[in-house]
């Protein structure tokens, strides 16, 4: 399912508020600021992932990331045993 930044930011507030947690409280408690915590209810499309990605997991909330199905049907990459050494070493070692 894809989300909008609205419903993110509509799911953050009705689980906060459900959990009976203040917009100030959930930014202390996430390591964010309020006015971060007050922009992604609003659903900022600007939002930075990874403090979003914080305050989701503060609350308790699930995000599951699913990887489109033709990466599921190819195989691994084999690596020859020159491209190994020139990961561990660099390509000028």
């Amino acid at each position: 399912m894809k989300y909008t930044p609205e419903q993110i930011g509509a799911l953050v507030r009705k689980t906060r508020k459900d959990m009976g947690i203040t917009q100030k409280n959930l930014a202390l408690t996430s390591g964010t600021g309020l006015r971060f915590i007050i922009e992604l209810e609003k659903g900022k499309p600007t939002c930075q992932i990874g403090k979003v990605l914080t305050v989701l997991q503060t609350l308790g909330i699930k995000l599951a990331l699913t990887p489109p199905p033709y990466f599921l049907k190819k195989p691994p990459e084999k690596l020859s045993a020159k491209k190994s050494e020139e990961d561990k070493h660099g390509p000028d070692a």
